[in-house]
């Protein structure tokens, strides 16, 4: 049971965290402390996994109406500020993720499009430790195309029914 109350204590302080990064950034930036912006941080926020306009703005409905408009410059603002990530998998949505705290990487199946997550803590050593030119790394994620498991079944077995 303490591990339940430190996970809960855990994500509590991620969300005071990013809530106030997100209050120095708009003060910083002179943007308005908006209810609707708070309420769409603290909803991406108690989501897992990635998401998109559309689910946000679904999922949004039960806690506090926004508009679509609201959404989107309140997501823009987010990017800004490196509180989540933009994701252009191998699909036409663009999908987001909450980004503080959040290093991992995705696989990704080119024959139905799954996106698994994985996490390794040699990449994650790598990235911090290698000068990269100068460049400041924010945050970072790894993309493999390939085959998941269930594909590359479906696949050789079509394979080995055609040669029959």
């Amino acid at each position: 049971m303490p591990q339940k109350n430190s996970e809960k204590s855990k994500k509590e302080d991620v969300k005071t965290i990013v809530n106030q990064l997100f209050t120095n950034y708009l003060i910083q930036h002179e943007q308005r402390k908006t209810p609707e912006r708070y309420a769409i941080l603290k909803k991406v926020y108690s989501l897992k996994g990635h998401f998109d306009i559309d689910k946000l703005h679904e999922l949004m409905k039960d806690d506090f109406r926004v508009s679509r408009a609201t959404i989107y410059n309140t997501l823009e603002l987010l990017l800004d500020c490196d509180l989540i990530i933009k994701h252009h998998f191998n699909t036409d949505s663009v999908q987001y993720e909450k980004a503080y705290n959040n290093i991992h990487h995705h696989l990704i199946c080119k024959n139905c499009g799954i996106i698994k997550e994985f996490s390794d803590e040699q990449i994650k050593k790598t990235m911090r430790s290698k000068p990269l030119g100068g460049f400041q790394v924010a945050n970072f994620s790894m993309y493999a195309y390939g085959l998941c498991t269930k594909c590359s079944k479906a696949l050789k077995k079509k394979a080995i029914n055609k040669s029959n």
